[in-house]
């Protein structure tokens, strides 16, 4: 089921990006092999496997990388794939046996997609970082935050997810695209910084055009605009307002009680910090959900703040079955939604027995090139996730 289905996806486990473009693969359809380290990299941030999300949806076998063994079961799983994932630095890969070359050279159809943060070459390929590190360089960190404040962190959303495995996913569907033409795999080189500049294109054009104050918290889409903000509430909790058009301003004031004449020119930044005062006050008059009931659902450009054990619960999020449970755990749905070939319900991430494992690289190299493996002895090397091998 889902619009890739029949699509054959190798995945080298990694953390952040790469796990996020082979979940979003499997959750539209494609069968996803996570290839885990025998030996997993202890990273401080483990947490039981059923709660792994990004892992979901996966058939899972674990390999000693660093054995010519293992490294000859891998090349024959690319030599049956569609695409490869892998997201280590920049000649990791290479090192290992498994580079572009000797992975195409089995399977010349193969795409090759690789996450890093920096990209495969320049000054600070080889170096470490985070998706924190990535953003910083393109603009995008500094131009978020409030006035007088540092830039705030924007959890990993614009770097890890929005510019790292989008624009994977983007590139490795690309390249299957072409490859029905020409008959040919490619290498996909998708860095985060890339794609984060990438995601600023819009903000580049306003800051060439001469309309982007540098200074955080002063522009429209910073905080630093009054019908463009969050608000608290008489209880603590929080409203935006995203009114950012003249008729849907004046509908917000209508609806709010606040007549228009007390801001006369919603564009004039001299106003900004009276009139955000003003509206600061009338929403501190009432709950957050007494002002749901107010403006949720009108043309005032509202919605309210809600925490992550909210959201489950809002009447739109239920009624399009946005979050769904999966063996006890609320997580999102596949995304987006087609209307012939929709997406199945993910199966959950799970360690897997070694004989499941060995069931599952047979189904996905064939039975000749099972044969040769068992053969060699090269199936000595695989295991299973639980750590037995």
């Amino acid at each position: 089921m889902g619009p890739l289905a029949g699509l054959k996806v190798m995945e080298l486990a990694g953390v952040g990006p790469a796990p996020m473009c082979a979940m979003l693969l499997a959750d539209l359809g494609a069968t996803v092999l996570r290839v885990e380290r025998s030996s997993p990299v202890e990273l401080g941030l483990e947490r039981p496997p059923h709660l792994n999300l990004l892992n979901r949806g996966r058939r899972v076998l674990a390999l000693d990388l660093k054995s010519r063994d293992g490294v000859e079961v891998a090349l024959a799983l690319a030599e049956r794939a569609d695409v490869l994932i892998e997201g280590f630095r920049p000649g990791v890969m290479e090192r290992l046996g498994l580079g572009p070359d000797e992975c195409l050279a089995r399977n010349p159809r193969l795409v090759y997609g690789r996450m890093t943060g920096w990209g495969q070459d320049g000054p600070l390929a080889a170096a470490a970082g985070h998706d924190l590190n990535y953003i910083a360089i393109t603009g995008a960190l500094d131009a978020i935050g409030r006035r007088g404040q540092p830039p705030s962190i924007p959890l990993n959303l614009v770097g890890d997810f929005g510019g790292g495995a989008l624009y994977l996913a983007l590139g490795v569907l690309s390249a299957l695209h072409e490859a029905t033409r020409s008959g040919r795999g490619q290498v996909v080189d998708a860095a985060i910084v890339d794609g984060t500049l990438s995601l600023m294109t819009a903000m580049y054009g306003t800051v060439a055009a001469g309309m982007w104050n540098p200074e955080r918290g002063t522009n429209v889409l910073d905080s630093g605009a009054p019908f463009y903000n969050v608000y608290e509430c008489a209880d603590g909790r929080y409203v935006s307002v995203a009114a950012v058009e003249l008729r849907f301003f004046r509908e917000l004031l209508a609806r709010i009680g606040i007549d228009e004449s007390e801001i006369p020119d919603r564009l004039d930044r001299a106003s900004w910090s009276k009139a955000q005062a003003l509206l600061a006050d009338r929403f501190r008059t009432r709950t957050r959900d007494e002002w749901c009931l107010v403006l949720e659902g009108t043309d005032s450009c509202f919605a309210p703040v809600l925490s992550v054990a909210e959201a489950p619960s809002h009447p739109h999020v239920s009624a399009r079955k946005s979050l769904i449970d999966i063996a006890g755990v609320t997580q999102p749905a596949p995304a987006p939604r087609f209307s012939r070939t929709a997406a199945r319900t993910p199966q959950p991430p799970r360690n897997v027995s070694r004989d499941e494992a060995l069931g599952w690289l047979r189904a996905w190299v064939g039975d000749e090139i099972y044969a040769r493996l068992e053969g060699s002895d090269a199936l000595g090397c695989v295991g299973g996730t639980d750590g037995r091998g």
